[in-house]
C-alpha cells in the first residue's frame, strides 16, 4: 500500500531519469544531420534545432525535474526535445533518404 501512496513520486522520477537521455539523444541526432536537409524538409535550420536541443538538455540537466521550482522551465524543455524527435527528426530523416512523402 506504500508504493501506492508514492506512485506520483516514483512515475516523475522516472520521467525525469529518462528525459536526460531523450534530450542527449535529440541534440546528438541533429548534430550529425546535414544542415540542408532541415530546410528541405520546410522547418527550421540546423543551427536553430542545435539551440532548441541544447538549452532544453541543458534545463533538463540543471533542474531536478519536475517537482522543482523550475518545473515549468523543465517541461518546456522536455516539449521542446519531443517536438524534434516526433516532428523534425522523422522529416530531416525522410528527405535524406529520398522518401517523396515528404
Amino acid at each position: 500500500m506504500d508504493v501506492l501512496q508514492h506512485l506520483d513520486f516514483y512515475i516523475l522520477r522516472a520521467l525525469w531519469i529518462l528525459a536526460i537521455p531523450v534530450g542527449a539523444y535529440a541534440f546528438i541526432h541533429a548534430l550529425r544531420q546535414r544542415a540542408d536537409a532541415f530546410t528541405a524538409a520546410g522547418k527550421l535550420t540546423k543551427n536553430a534545432w542545435l539551440g532548441i536541443t541544447g538549452a532544453g538538455l541543458l534545463v533538463l540537466v540543471v533542474f531536478q525535474g519536475p517537482w522543482s521550482s523550475g518545473a515549468l522551465f523543465w517541461l518546456a524543455g522536455l516539449v521542446a526535445v519531443l517536438v524534434y524527435i516526433v516532428d523534425v527528426k522523422p522529416a530531416v530523416v525522410g528527405v535524406q533518404r529520398g522518401d517523396q512523402r515528404w
